[in-house]
């Protein structure tokens, strides 16, 4: 299996957002997270980073605009 689970990084602090996602396309400012059951959300922010050996998805929070 190769889907990650993504997260809202706030400093130290890992928020999970959704398990088992398959795909993140850009939509809108922020991105569609789509997981292998069909569920969808959308997460406004942006990537901070990604682990692929953790099969994990970091988000950030924009700010500023």
């Amino acid at each position: 299996m190769c889907e990650a689970n993504a997260y809202m990084k706030d400093g130290s602090r890992e928020e999970l957002i959704m398990e088992a996602v398959d795909s993140v396309e850009p939509e809108d400012g922020g991105f569609r997270l789509v997981n292998i059951f069909g569920e969808q959300k959308f997460v406004r922010g942006a990537i901070h980073s990604l682990s692929l050996v953790d099969h994990k998805v970091y988000f950030t929070r924009e700010t500023g605009s």
